[in-house]
């Protein structure tokens, strides 16, 4: 990401993307122009009569003009371009007449787009495209809630994003022979929508897990998603109508059948939240946890007759629950943060609802995120209000009642400026997490990479950068990202301007 004068900026749609140092850091100069102009004479010779020009045979030219070999080429005589700063977060500042111009050359990906209201979180919807997609252009499925500027203004939105081509690079050749996949790089993204009113605004939205070896529920099957509202109750929707809506033409979904809640979770009271997650369970068992800012956790359940929520809360958190996660390998047993600056692990079948371990404390300050590792089902990582994420081995932490020591994290980075707003292992890969900050960067990282003094080419820059940090992203208040589990590699993130949709060389 290089940094440039507002006035340089040539296109104002292209997000403020950046990326990480790779190597050197350089990026290609740009290209300059090989225009011949007017011709004129160096020397400001009076141009000779035509009888005075001698026929040489020599060393002339068949014009008779004498060459001049120790004059130099135009080319040899001009200054090659600089190559553009790159910015490093954390290190450099940008000036007032400055913006972050992003580097194409490092995205395979990256799409933009706007947003009526602005949406805190969102969540990724399953479709019926197949898995680990490679060939573009790709289709994304997201659900979200608004943050409008009243109660009765907010939406649950339905978004498919189409025609994600790969991004173009200036100056590169095609190894392509389809002329018309090369043309299909010019198309515009395609969004459409579908929304349903919510009242208040949307503070977490969470999908219903659907198994990857099973196709999306028919149409006349429920496809449910969970809405934290401000009002301090919890909605449970069914989208599956806006979905077929939007991929049958001429669809008229039943509004009756969307536009009101399922199920509305009360037992929070007035008591707002953020916390929430369902069980990777079967559908006609699906399992809810909600966690609210006055510390209870309570567990929403469906039977065939309908939800259920169980009367008695989880208690063990004394300030606001943040962020909730259930273990990808035990279905009985979810992990919670919070401001508390603790993250507790519970297990459902104990008794008097109270966590079984717990790391007191994980963080300096609040715990805002946590994410369970679905291939190594022992690893969690947390993210703290004060922009550090560690990573947590949950075979050494401190079972309740035992006199143990703190655990220490396997690994604690300390890049981000900001407190971290999200977190999430890569679906397949259990070595790479996301992170996204208040400091307005998406982060990817791999635990795997281990730093080679050898080949290490440091600058005062460079140094301190983490050898695990593979990617910066750039984006205006980032509030939440996810990987989508069947685009190997394709990040999603939500700020203040819209939705990101990328992926990078770097994964």
């Amino acid at each position: 990401m290089s940094k440039r004068s507002v006035t340089e900026v040539v296109s104002a749609t292209d997000g403020p993307a950046f990326s990480k140092v790779i190597g050197s850091g350089l990026r290609r100069a740009p290209a300059t122009e090989d225009e011949m102009g007017e011709f004129e004479d160096a020397w400001e010779d009076e141009i000779e009569e035509d009888e005075d020009v001698v026929d040489a045979e020599g060393g002339s030219q068949e014009d008779g003009m004498d060459v001049d070999d120790t004059m130099p080429t135009i080319e040899e005589s001009e200054q090659l371009s600089a190559a553009p700063d790159v910015f490093v977060p954390g290190f450099h500042t940008l000036a007032e007449d400055e913006v972050l111009e992003p580097d194409e050359s490092v995205y395979l990906m990256r799409h933009s787009t706007g947003v009526d209201w602005p949406c805190l979180s969102f969540d990724v919807l399953r479709d019926n495209l197949g898995e680990e997609r490679q060939r573009f252009p790709h289709t994304v499925w997201i659900v979200t809630g608004t943050q409008a500027d009243v109660a009765k203004n907010n939406e649950i939105v339905v978004y498919r994003m189409s025609s994600l081509q790969k991004t173009q690079k200036s100056g590169e050749e095609s190894d392509s022979d389809d002329d018309e996949e090369d043309d299909a790089l010019d198309e515009d993204p395609i969004i459409e929508y579908r929304s349903i009113p919510h009242l208040g605004g949307v503070n977490r939205v969470r999908a219903q897990p659907l198994p990857s070896s099973e196709p999306l529920p028919p149409a006349a099957h429920p496809y449910h998603v969970a809405s934290w509202a401000e009002t301090g109750k919890v909605h449970i929707w069914d989208v599956r109508p806006l979905i077929e809506s939007l991929e049958t033409p001429g669809y008229s979904f039943d509004k009756a059948r969307s536009s009101r809640p399922v199920f509305t979770i009360d037992a929070h009271g007035r008591a707002e939240g953020f916390a929430m997650d369902w069980a990777s369970s079967g559908a006609s068992s699906l399992r809810l946890l909600t966690g609210d800012i006055n510390s209870k956790i309570f567990l929403t359940t469906s039977t065939v007759s309908g939800f259920n929520v169980l009367s008695q809360p989880f208690t063990s958190h004394t300030l606001s629950v943040e962020d909730i996660q259930w273990s990808p390998a035990e279905p009985t047993v979810f992990g919670s943060c919070s401001a508390d600056r603790t993250v507790q692990i519970w297990d459902v079948r104990s008794k008097g609802r109270k966590s079984v371990a717990g790391i007191d404390p994980a963080h300096e300050s609040d715990v805002n995120v946590i994410s369970w590792n679905k291939g190594t089902s022992y690893l969690l990582v947390s993210g703290g209000d004060e922009g550090a994420i560690k990573v947590w081995d949950l075979r050494n932490i401190q079972k309740k009642g035992s006199a143990s020591a703190t655990p220490t994290p396997i690994a604690s980075f300390n890049w981000h400026k900001g407190p971290i707003t999200s977190l999430e292992w890569h679906p397949s890969d259990p070595s790479t997490f996301a992170a996204s900050s208040a400091d307005g960067i998406v982060s990817l990282w791999d635990l795997a990479v281990e730093q080679d003094d050898d080949e290490m080419n440091e600058t005062s820059d460079t140094k301190d950068i983490p050898p695990q940090m593979l990617f910066n992203h750039h984006q205006k208040d980032v509030k939440e990202l996810h990987w989508h589990p069947q685009i190997p590699g394709t990040v999603i993130s939500t700020g203040a301007d819209g939705f990101d949709v990328f992926s990078t060389i770097a994964t």
